[in-house]
């Protein structure tokens, strides 16, 4: 920050954010006997248009002509002008030297220390030009002021830290896009920024934010409230303009350049395409019902056949009547092996437990809160998240519904049990099924961690889990399809971006609740194989190849293509074709390690584990020999299905 000349005090300005009670505590260039002094903070607009942060001693304002006696300790104010005369005393004059301002288009990094009470600027960094303390309160409405006029982002380094991001033409001009499209709520400039200026430090989590909110354009404006739960929705959507697409594509392409991650053979395209065997046509069966599912138990309780369960449900999922139970199971919440009396405690432990964590959130003070800023952080979050989760259902819509404040106690309590990954955009979609299902705040908190058990790399900081499925995913297409592989290669859409979401939340947003449902539980028994949901994403994938390939769409057709299957997907031929491909690829005479591996399957020239290593010991009345056992196939185009025993090979029969 620099002193004011006279001309630049004298020259209209107005004031756009005031605070008072601030105190000058350092401030390069300045003599020791001018720090210590008592003044105010501000943003004023210049006559120019520009914009600057500037501190005025207090006896500036004594004297001042247009002194106003009546400010507030903090006054948040749109346009009040302030002139000044030429006709200046000499006390005024000193004061008005005293005078610090700086550009915020100079501004490069500001940082925030003594429990958000002290504030240092630089417009160079590793050199702090000036520092000031706020004796009445703290400098957080400044910040959100601040921060609505220059773009920042945290240090990696120092968590305190802010750096200021440079606009570009590029980044103006897609925001006038947006504001034009009206697709956003909230501040067309803070998405905008979202979308584009964090591309660089974080490509895979901006580009789902990116999607999402593309993707929501029409679902935002669907009057009809039902319609996501019987998965009829209307398709009409609105369109995305191509300007917006297309600054989005050179945004993504412009970020990809800078990011310094090796890629090697990652967009290889195979110009040799391999022959692969027939693809089969699996049928669906029935789901799992009661009936079924009681006979497969003991008389204490016990699931005596809980690969056979797996492989049931597998089949044909389950009938919703017993949906609330049978997850308990798949989600780990219920061990397979304790009998009804031995659960009776379970859920008791559990639901001491719960409220445990559930009263270590709820009883912290304001002043707690205060001082701990992570956990005000997810809370906030939580709390933006939960008011726009599936509101367009009966279980979630209108205000104050008792069903989102459970939502929000759920997923706060989860912040307690693990905090080491908090809250993630994203979980709230993860968590709304379950809650609508179970009906029982404990249940459900349990079902939400055995589920998360299993997708918790999805939220990671870094996205490695998600970079890594992705690459895996690449590979699969390539593998199965590779005429759709190398059309996605030569449209810049190889890195598969464009199923960001899909994978984040397990294609919550691809399918109405009572699908999605059927879609999990079948995903949830680990068959056929490793890694199953990215087949889904292949069949998917598969089923538009003739659209996409015919059409020669590129990144952007492709994003909004893609955006547009939400809840015009059908869950049971996906699955099917999903499993077909998951059998024409083990069945290809050139399948590599590389597939092996991924669908988790034994490497060539590795020893596999024999059966009896990892078997369970077979237990209860529907146990029955190997030799019976190894006999129980279905077959379906000449493929054979291993049945794991003769039970559920009759079950299914």
């Amino acid at each position: 920050m620099s002193s004011s000349s006279v001309e630049e005090i004298t020259d209209q300005s107005n004031d756009l954010f005031t605070q008072d009670g601030v105190l000058l505590k350092a401030c390069s260039g300045r003599p020791v006997n001018e720090l210590n002094s008592i003044g105010m903070l501000c943003i004023v607009q210049n006559s120019d248009g520009t914009k600057s942060i500037e501190w005025r001693p207090s006896d500036i304002i004594t004297v001042c002509a247009v002194q106003e006696q009546d400010w507030a300790l903090v006054n948040a104010i749109g346009r009040r002008q302030r002139t000044f005369s030429g006709n200046l005393t000499a006390d005024y004059a000193t004061a008005r030297a005293r005078i610090i301002r700086m550009p915020l288009n100079e501004l490069k990094i500001f940082r925030v220390t003594n429990r958000n009470q002290q504030m240092s600027f630089s417009n160079k960094v590793g050199v702090w030009q000036s520092t000031f303390f706020f004796q009445h309160g703290n400098a957080e409405v400044f910040i959100a002021y601040l921060k609505s006029h220059v773009k920042t982002a945290k240090s990696s380094r120092d968590r305190n830290t802010y750096l200021v991001v440079e606009p570009t033409d590029e980044t103006r001009a897609l925001n006038r896009s947006f504001t034009e499209l009206d697709i956003f709520q909230e501040n067309t400039t803070d998405v905008v920024w979202n979308i584009v200026s964090n591309l660089k430090e974080r490509p895979y989590e901006t580009t789902m934010e990116a999607f999402s909110k593309l993707s929501s354009i029409g679902l935002d404006y669907n009057s009809g409230s039902q319609l996501l739960y019987y998965g009829n929705e209307a398709s009409s959507k609105r369109d995305v303009s191509e300007e917006v697409a297309d600054l989005l594509t050179k945004s993504m392409v412009a970020a990809e350049e800078a990011h310094s991650v090796t890629k090697s053979d990652e967009y290889e395209v195979i110009s040799m395409k391999p022959t692969l065997p027939p693809r089969p046509s699996i049928p669906r069966s029935t789901p799992l019902s009661q009936e079924k599912w009681e006979g497969l138990q003991d008389t204490l309780g016990r699931v005596t056949e809980m690969d056979g369960v797996k492989q049931l449900i597998f089949r044909g999922g389950v009938a919703h009547s017993i949906r609330k139970q049978v997850w308990k199971y798949l989600l780990d919440y219920y061990p397979w092996h304790m009998t009804h009396a031995e659960l009776k405690a379970l859920q008791k432990k559990r639901t001491d437990e719960y409220y445990c964590m559930k009263l270590q959130w709820r009883s912290m003070t304001e002043g707690q809160e205060s001082r701990f800023t992570e956990y005000r952080d997810r809370k906030s979050l939580v709390e933006k998240d939960v008011n726009r989760t599936d509101r367009t259902h009966p279980f979630f819509a209108g205000d104050n519904n008792p069903n989102l404040e459970t939502l929000q106690d759920i997923l706060m309590t989860y912040v307690m049990y693990n905090f080491d990954l908090g809250y993630v955009q994203g979980m709230s979609d993860i968590l709304a099924p379950l809650l609508l299902l179970m009906g029982n705040e404990v249940d459900t908190f349990w079902c939400f961690v055995g589920f998360m058990e299993r997708i918790a790399s999805n939220f990671d900081m870094d996205q490695a889990g998600m970079k890594h499925q992705l690459l895996q995913l690449q590979q699969l297409v390539m593998f199965a399809s590779p005429e759709l592989a190398q059309h996605l290669a030569l449209k810049d859409s190889g890195n598969m971006y464009f199923c960001f979401r899909w994978l984040l939340v397990w294609f919550k947003r691809e399918f109405s609740l009572i699908d999605i449902m059927r879609l999990w539980e079948v995903l949830w028994t680990g068959l056929p194989c490793a890694n199953f949901h990215l087949l889904i994403c292949v069949a998917i994938l598969e089923a538009e190849k003739e659209v996409l390939i015919s059409g020669d769409y590129g990144f952007t057709e492709i994003l909004k293509h893609v955006n547009e299957l939400s809840m015009r997907i059908e869950v049971n031929k996906v699955l099917s074709s999903a499993e077909g491909i998951y059998h024409q690829i083990i069945s290809a005479p050139h399948l590599t390690d590389q597939i092996r591996i991924i669908l988790g399957l034994t490497p060539l020239g590795t020893s596999a584990p024999t059966e009896d290593d990892d078997a369970p010991e077979a237990t209860g009345t529907n146990c029955k020999d190997n030799d019976a056992a190894a006999n129980a196939v279905l077959e379906y185009d000449g493929i054979e299905i291993s049945i794991v025993t003769q039970t559920v090979w009759a079950l299914l029969a």
